[in-house]
């Protein structure tokens, strides 16, 4: 965990803390605890197994930790989506999701725009499947999963592969920037429309963002599972979140306390990762897959407060007692 400062609490400093769903909280940590890394996060997990109170699991075992408290939080959302998709490219699927290259395993590598244009990797059996739309591809790259539709009714699920090492950026701010919307009136819906109404200037402004990503083939057969999180486990509709690891250790606890206009005050389980997830005070909640979902992750956009739940010993040793 980066260093950074820290502010110990009690869980009476958790607004909503006594309303939670405890024991799905508890389920999700389960789901992914014997990853953990540490002495002071095994023995919590074999308790857990056993636990029979979930609110006392994590009162007694548990200290509600603030890192990096200065600054309100910020969280959005993030779903699984579904494209349109073949195992074979045709006039309509054109846009093929790729595999992670040798050249990219390792580093830095050329700009979205050299992949895309340039067409550096055609010919090279690195396509696992061909979508027949180009900004729905892009969002996929954002989500770092999802589920692509064959023709024949089956599904491939694909998970995050690998990416380019070209930094992240936002083309919603890039939108704001050039005055085109107000930071409120931002969402994946919006941009989503603003790019296929302008289709040349659409694709430059995907451009402006020269992350890309890679993926792998996941083999997940039951449709009600969600995709594979950071920790190689099926992450969990608004019980998961993607956090910066440098700050959240990954399988830890965290209480989300997110204002807006759909307030949220819950237990939540940091599983996953994402480019643009960085800082201590940061988080993507997964809200599951499909439409629904995606209209609901793509609205949100609110601040609040992340509190990491810590084994004892280890809040202890990160900062003073209060």
């Amino acid at each position: 965990m980066s260093e950074e400062t820290i502010a110990l609490l009690s869980f009476a400093d958790l607004d909503g803390w006594d309303g939670d769903d405890h024991d799905a909280a508890l389920a999700t940590f389960r789901n992914t605890c014997a990853d953990l890394v540490g002495p002071d996060w095994q023995p919590l997990c074999a308790l857990s197994q056993t636990a029979e109170n979930a609110r006392s699991f994590f009162e007694l075992f548990f200290r509600p930790v603030v890192i990096g408290g200065g600054a309100p939080a910020l969280f959005t959302g993030y779903f699984e989506p579904e494209l349109n998709g073949s195992r074979q490219p045709s006039m309509r699927f054109r846009y093929p999701v790729y595999r992670t290259p040798a050249e990219a395993a390792d580093g830095t590598w050329v700009t979205r725009r050299d992949i895309e244009e340039g067409r550096l990797l055609e010919g090279r059996g690195l396509e696992i499947a061909w979508v027949d739309d180009p900004v729905d591809l892009f969002f996929l790259q954002i989500q770092g999963s999802g589920r692509i539709k064959l023709q024949d009714g089956t599904t491939i699920r694909v998970g995050y592969g690998g990416r380019n090492g070209q930094p992240y950026r936002s083309i919603g701010q890039e939108l704001v920037r050039r005055g085109v919307f107000a930071p409120h009136q931002v969402s994946a819906q919006v941009i989503r429309a603003w790019v296929r109404r302008n289709p040349v200037a659409g694709r430059e402004l995907l451009y402006h963002n020269p992350s890309y990503i890679f993926f792998r083939e996941v083999d997940l057969p039951d449709p009600n599972l969600g995709p594979l999180g950071a920790m190689n486990r099926s992450i969990t509709p608004l019980r998961s979140i993607a956090v910066d690891p440098d700050y959240t250790p990954l399988g830890a606890p965290v209480w989300i306390e997110k204002a807006g206009a759909d307030p949220m005050h819950r237990l939540m389980v940091a599983q996953d990762t994402g480019g643009a997830i960085r800082g201590a005070q940061r988080a993507d909640i997964f809200y599951g897959f499909g439409e629904d979902a995606g209209l609901a992750a793509g609205e949100i956009r609110d601040p609040g407060r992340m509190v990491v739940l810590l084994p004892i010993e280890l809040a202890h040793q990160r900062a003073p007692d209060r």
